[in-house]
């Protein structure tokens, strides 16, 4: 096999040298053929290349087992062990890819052996010479061995007997004794120009350290088993610049990084990723150098190289040994073959004839293949561009001092961080260590460009950092990277350290601590001064129990669950259920109450206190007391307090428990869906907690407190149960003396519990809930009343709130006055509070603004004050930011502020300071009225307009007028003014009236005559923007329609309420007394209301409010209508065809 390394070695470009050992070889074996027909080129003897060997008979047994190791009897190529190829059907796989391993070098001995007993029929002659010098090879054998690893490598040579492993390339320490048929371990090409590119990610490769990397390009995988199977298992690992993508091919320069590594693949293993997806190859790399991409290997054009013709020349050499003899050496002043082979004995002269014809022949075709530089792995030419070839160069390290003060300062460096970063973390240090060992055969810490590489591996730095380390040729510009690497890694390993310290620092202490406490309760137990927890929890629950009257079936089940916790863990699930089930039980204020005050004149001082007016409110919780006091308990009454907004039904609540020295529990069921919020949860759920009313009961610890349970009318219903059904069990003077709560799951008397609801309206309250309470109505406040509580709670109130109590501010009546009836016309008072609190706050802005920075300096900053951090409003990013733009940007350090927990004094106002608001200043304090004014006309309105009177949303009431109008059309009504379904009603029934009795009422001239059949009529109420509903618009409505039909004006200084039947009955209405007040407040003379109402105004209406007004009572539409047309022809006509039966009733009530 001689002549496949000289035809490797007879190439122009030289890069790949034979080595030592095969020189030795073929100078020695042309000397002894120095007869042959090959003309000798060696300048030297063959005794000098003896000499150096140590004897002749060493020479001649090295090369007698050189030989029979380099020579295989197989046919094929693929066979050839020198070449370190694959077993045709896969079995060589362990020579590919184990070639570092023992196990390997364990095969390529035993093939070395079968090989050479394969060739020795045709080299009996080398036996002898191998006898001879047998005892000497044993002892020299190292030695030659050691030269043979020093010399160059050919590329086709240097797999000869697989893919050494990395650092096997010393001095070959620890082998065992030679027995002359080993080969010298082959060591990696010092050059390779073209190499397979394998794109990687993440993290570039550095020489000396392993990298898996998964291939899942098929042709890329048969490239690989191809470079395996030709003893070529060297490719280019180059690092993608873009991270995200994932290619096993690089179709552009500008994929990778121009810079990467020569690597060896030390071994291959596929694997599958999934169900359905291609089979992976995961190759073993171990990088040897940096490389640099010269060019991209396009498809069809072989980078300018050739290969070497293998086939046909390893074809030749099978055909007849003897061409071996005839081949030239590499070299002019080496001996030929033939040489060394007459020497020694060794040449077989009958194939000489052969040999030189074949020799001829090869030397013809290395003639031309010499001009090119030659390609290793031009087998996978075939492949392109499946995959990527490059041709590559080395990249050497640049010319630098050893000694270089520079250069040993950084590495000093380096090492001292290296230790540092040992010391912080056990991992980093076992890496260093196992790296260390790997390369026992050079000093890593004493050579400068290893100490950078094993500091990049190391770091978790950026990628870009990373490969410019790789890149660097500079070995200065190398260690200070690294070194900044390093120094990186080291502040993160402090950072982990000192967070792992605080942290086990933490848990000794909480550890230590535990251990105390359990000490302590050890000791404290022994020595009787204090029990276990369980003990502790155990005896507490009796002495509470023991301070309640629990009823008989309540201690039975208290006792049972009491047994229970005392026989469960601590850490049972059941335990903390048990323990606040008996927690709850004995929170319940069994048998505990509060002594109750029914004196009426202490109960007739605290309600006047709070409230102004509501006399019948009043009288009617006065009454509730003195049977109270006679029966000596108010069990079974059930209050709810019903009326519009602000009219303090809340108040009076708290009002009646002062009255009553009662513990005061509220709480609104609003929205409420859960039936659990009412009757509780069930145990087994987690969270489980009581009631209201139970928690209500925990909450004030009597259980005889007033529980006001407020928006009752709001309630809701869902999936989950309705409340207002539970409600009925809770508020049933006969069901809660036993109420059963789900979580306590035992009877509790409520009875003895004041329940006082509030409501908006009832109409919205279910009747099974209504019919259990006893209904209050709380009307709204007159003038006179709203006037009263804002002199007397209101505006002190809002002036202390302003911190104005010591100042001299005076609010006028005149202003007072103003405001209620130009800006607050609500029933209740919650609206003119607001704008009492405006005024105020006005006020103090107005004294602080007059007064200035001098006149009321700053405090002085407290001494014990500290700083926080300010947390930054909405932070802008900065494309967002505009020219002068203050707002803080991202980064940006946050500023701090100061705190402190001494509380604020208020200031003391000069006493010169006087404030007066009187009606005519108002309005800078509340701005402009909302009501301007009370009517909508001033003067007689023209006909088909008539004045009604409405109660509003709000519960305060309006003076409403109504406008109907007529034109062409086909008797359609057309009703606007946002009216709700009754007041449509209404305005049916009163057009269909006017309709059957047009004649009587003068608007046709017979009972046979038809009207209103070809015109249409359109009634509206203005202020559409406000929603209108109800009956008691009927009589003004039907006014409204006989005076546009008999066109007559209606007296503008008359204002009428009621509802109308078909046949013209007047019905009885509500809300009279917001109504009256509103007709008193527009200026309104005389008003005619249903004669059911005068009970209801006798008793509700403040003689203040019907002063000044006519009230007639009527009871049918004729009258109505003889009333508001009075003195008018129509009426004298009606007297004949609609005369009154009797007159109505009237009342007079002369001005204040």
């Amino acid at each position: 096999m001689l002549p496949i390394r000289t035809a490797v070695r007879s190439s122009s470009c030289r890069r790949c040298r034979p080595t030592q050992l095969v020189r030795s070889l073929a100078t020695s074996t042309a000397t002894l053929h120095s007869t042959s027909s090959v003309p000798s080129v060696s300048s030297r003897s063959i005794s000098h290349y003896l000499e150096r060997s140590g004897s002749r008979d060493l020479l001649s047994s090295t090369l007698q087992a050189q030989q029979r190791s380099l020579h295989s009897s197989s046919r094929s190529p693929k066979e050839k062990r020198w070449v370190n190829s694959a077993e045709p059907d896969g079995e060589g796989d362990g020579e590919g890819e184990g070639a570092g391993e023992g196990e390997g070098e364990g095969k390529k001995q035993t093939s070395v052996e079968k090989d050479a007993k394969d060739s020795s029929a045709e080299a009996e002659s080398s036996k002898a010479a191998e006898e001879r010098a047998k005892a000497e090879a044993a002892k020299k054998t190292n030695e030659l061995t050691t030269k043979a690893s020093s010399s160059s490598f050919s590329p086709t040579a240097s797999a000869s007997s697989g893919p050494s492993s990395p650092g096997s390339s010393g001095s070959g320490s620890g082998t065992p004794p030679s027995t002359g048929k080993e080969i010298a371990k082959p060591i990696i090409p010092e050059v390779y120009p073209q190499v397979l590119a394998i794109p990687i990610t993440h993290r570039p490769l550095f020489p000396g350290f392993y990298k898996a990397v998964t291939v899942r390009s098929p042709p890329v995988i048969k490239a690989i088993r191809d470079l395996q199977a030709h003893g070529q298992p060297y490719v280019g690992a180059f690092l993608l610049k873009d991270s995200s993508s994932d290619s096993d091919v690089v179709t552009d320069l500008n994929q990778v990084h121009p810079v990467g590594v020569f690597c060896q693949i030390t071994s291959c293993f596929t694997s599958q990723e999934g169900e359905g997806k291609p089979e992976a190859l995961t190759a073993v790399l171990f990088p040897h150098r940096r490389i640099r991409i010269d060019e991209l290997v396009k498809p069809g054009e072989h980078g300018g190289q050739q290969t070497v013709p293998l086939a046909s020349f390893v074809e030749e050499v099978q055909r007849g040994e003897k061409g071996e003899g005839e081949v030239e050496s590499f070299e002019p002043e080496v001996p030929s073959v033939d040489e060394v082979r007459e020497e020694l004995g060794t040449v077989s002269h009958d194939r000489g004839e052969e040999s030189n014809e074949s020799q001829e022949e090869w030397k013809s075709d290395n003639t031309a293949a010499a001009r090119k530089p030659l390609s290793p792995i031009g087998f996978l030419h075939s492949l392109m561009p499946d995959i990527s070839l490059t041709n590559v160069s080395n990249v050497a390290l640049q010319p630098y001092e050893k000694d270089s003060q520079v250069v040993r300062a950084i590495m000093s460096e380096l090492i001292s961080v290296f230790k540092e970063i040992a010391q912080l973390q056990p991992m980093f240090r076992e890496q260093v260590t196992s790296f260390a060992i790997s390369n026992t055969s050079s000093q890593v810490f004493d050579e400068p460009d290893k100490l950078a590489d094993l500091a990049a591996v190391v770091s978790t730095a950026d990628v870009s950092d990373l490969q410019a380390v790789l890149e660097s040729t500079s070995i200065e510009d190398r260690l200070q990277r690294a070194l900044i690497l390093l120094k990186k890694e080291l502040i993160n390993a402090q950072l982990q350290f000192k967070i792992s310290r605080d942290v086990d620092s933490k848990i000794q202490k909480r550890q230590r601590e535990y251990y105390l406490m359990e000490q302590l309760k050890g000791i404290k137990k022994e020595l009787g001064m204090e029990s276990d927890g369980k003990d502790k929890l155990v005896e507490g629950f009796k002495e509470k129990a023991s301070k309640l009257a629990m009823p008989e079936g309540v201690r039975k089940v208290f006792d049972e669950e009491l047994n229970k916790l005392v026989h469960l863990e601590p850490s049972a699930s059941e335990f903390n259920v048990t323990r606040n089930y008996i927690d709850w039980l004995t929170q319940v204020p069994w048998g505990v109450h509060s002594p109750e005050n029914y004196d009426i004149t202490h109960a007739v001082k605290v309600l006047d206190e709070d409230h102004y007016g509501l006399k019948d409110v009043k009288d009617r919780i006065l009454e509730f007391m003195a049977v109270g006091k006679l029966r000596g308990t108010v069990e079974g009454k059930i209050l709810c307090l019903a009326g519009p907004p602000g009219v303090g039904k809340t108040s009076i609540g708290k009002s009646i428990a002062r009255a009553l020295d009662r513990q005061f529990y509220r709480f609104s069921v609003g929205g409420l869906t859960d039936v659990a919020e009412i009757k509780g949860h069930r145990r087994t759920y987690i969270g489980a907690m009581p009631g209201k009313p139970i928690q209500a009961l925990k909450k004030v610890a009597t259980e005889n407190p007033l529980i006001l349970i407020d928006e009752v009318d709001k309630i809701s219903k869902a999936y989950n149960g309705d409340p207002a059904s539970a409600l009925l069990e809770m508020l049933d003077p006969e069901q809660n003396k036993s109420f059963l709560d789900h979580y306590l799951d035992v009877p509790i008397d409520l009875s003895r519990v004041l329940f006082v609801c509030t409501a908006n309206v009832l109409e919205t309250i279910p009747g099974p809930l209504l019919d259990r309470m006893e209904v209050l109505q709380v009307s709204g406040y007159v003038s006179a009343e709203k006037m009263n509580i804002a002199e007397r709670y209101l505006s002190p109130q809002a002036k202390e709130a302003a911190g104005l109590k010591e100042v001299d501010i005076n609010l006028e009546p005149g202003a007072i006055e103003a405001l209620i009836r130009y800006y607050c016309r609500e029933s209740g008072v919650r609206n003119l509070k607001k704008h009492i609190d405006k005024i105020y706050r006005k006020a103090a802005f107005k004294i602080v603004t007059d007064l200035g920075e001098e006149g009321l300096p700053e405090p002085r900053e407290a001494s014990s004050s500290s700083t926080v951090e300010t947390q930054q409003p909405g932070i802008k990013p900065a494309s967002e930011h505009l020219p002068g733009d203050q707002s803080p940007s991202p980064g940006d350090a946050g500023s701090t502020t100061k705190v402190t927990t001494v509380p604020r004094a208020p200031m003391k106002i000069p006493d010169n300071v006087h404030v007066t608001i009187t009606q005519q200043n108002l309005r800078d304090y509340v701005g402009p009225p909302i009501y301007h004014k009370d009517r909508l006309y001033t003067s007689a309105p023209p006909a088909g307009v008539s004045t009604g009177l409405g109660y509003l949303g709000n519960g305060s009431g309006a003076v409403m007028p109504i406008e109907v109008t007529s034109m062409p059309g086909k008797g359609n009504l057309q009703l606007t003014g946002k009216l709700g379904e009754v007041i449509r009603e209404s305005a049916q029934i009163a057009l269909s009236y006017v309709k059957a009795n047009a004649y009587l009422l003068g608007i046709t001239k017979s009972e046979a005559e038809v009207t209103l059949n070809d015109r249409d009529v359109h009634l509206h109420m203005p202020e559409g923007a406000i929603g209108k509903e109800g009956p008691s618009a009927g009589t003004a409505i039907l006014t409204a329609f006989v005076s546009l039909f008999t066109k007559t004006k209606v007296d503008p200084d008359v204002a009428m309420t009621g509802e109308i039947s078909l046949l013209g009955q007047v019905l009885p209405v509500g809300g009279l007394k917001e109504k009256i007040l509103a007709a008193h407040r527009a200026g309104i003379k005389k008003l005619i209301v249903p004669a059911a109402c005068k009970p209801d105004i006798d008793e509700n209406v403040p003689e203040s409010v019907k002063s000044g007004i006519e009230f007639v009572f009527v009871e049918d539409i004729r009258q109505v209508l003889h009333e508001v047309f009075r003195g008018t022809e129509v009426e004298e006509r009606w007297r004949e065809t609609l005369a009154n039966e009797k007159e109505p009733e009237r009342e007079v009530h002369q001005a204040l």
